[in-house]
């Protein structure tokens, strides 16, 4: 998916299957990233979905369920899904525990600088975001500054929770010990990188102070905020805070769910997900 004539075709000409050997790539401010395109059935507003912390283009398809494209067939839309540097097959970052090290407003470069570069190549306008973790985050941020026709945020950080620092510190042991990263070399060319770049940010002393609550507040977009009463790396309060920000938020509190709506409970996410956006159109 990289060169001059690419960059002049519509998306939904490009398409890539989760199981499929082909890959697709896009060089976007000079990065090269792991792109997927998903045909639509219609002509409205695509989805773009922006994956969790130590997520990627391969990572939304677990469990025998292709989430993008159950989610995209289910609401007749194109979907973009793309793996942020580091991640998946993107371009991995040198040194990324030093001279590479990500800083603490790095989902605010990925909403304000990449995402916007990339939807300009592709020629989207005012897409669906539906990000998860990170990728609600960075949702959240991108719909502050920039038109988009709704935005979809499950389990989203808008501010930095105890609860959230003690999973991502009882994750680092896990992957020390080699469990987690022998999942994640499965979706991650360095898988190390990937693992880092998001660890050690989380955990350093200046993420402390991450909070985009004044962000939230220039949210005029349809938004909708899903998030699991289990969930282990937030607790409602990053529903609640973002209620007080965007008042016409709306809301899917699951039960029996943790940190990944769409895998914990994807048929009762998808409903709402599809009603939502049904009202939007």
């Amino acid at each position: 998916m990289s060169g001059p004539k690419d960059k002049q075709r519509p998306m939904t000409q490009v398409v890539y299957s989760a199981y499929d050997a082909r890959m697709n790539f896009l060089k976007i401010n000079g990065i090269r990233l792991e792109v997927r395109s998903i045909v639509g059935a219609s002509n409205k507003s695509p989805l773009v979905f922006l994956h969790e912390g130590l997520g990627s283009v391969s990572l939304w398809a677990q469990r025998g369920q292709d989430w993008p494209q159950t989610v995209c067939t289910a609401t007749g839309r194109a979907g973009l899904v793309y793996s942020r540097r580091g991640y998946g097959q993107s371009e991995a970052v040198s040194d990324v525990r030093h001279s590479g090290r990500l800083q603490p407003d790095y989902m605010h470069r990925e909403a304000w600088d990449l995402l916007p570069a990339l939807l300009q190549q592709l020629q989207i306008e005012k897409p669906v975001l539906l990000g998860h973790s990170d990728g609600a985050t960075i949702a959240l941020l991108h719909a502050s500054r920039s038109p988009v026709s709704a935005c979809i945020a499950m389990a989203p950080h808008v501010l930095v929770e105890d609860i959230a620092l003690q999973s991502i510190a009882q994750a680092r042991l896990a992957f020390e010990s080699g469990a987690l990263r022998e999942r994640l070399s499965r979706h991650h060319n360095d898988v190390d990188g990937a693992f880092w770049q998001w660890n050690d940010v989380w955990l350093s002393l200046g993420f402390s102070s991450f909070d985009i609550r004044p962000d939230c507040q220039r949210i005029a977009a349809p938004l909708l905020l899903i998030q699991g009463l289990d969930d282990a790396y937030g607790t409602l309060r990053q529903l609640d805070e973002i209620a007080l920000a965007v008042p016409h938020a709306q809301q899917l509190r699951l039960v029996n769910c943790g940190h990944s709506p769409h895998r914990d409970q994807p048929e009762a996410s998808l409903a709402v997900i599809t009603e939502f956006l049904k009202n939007c159109a």
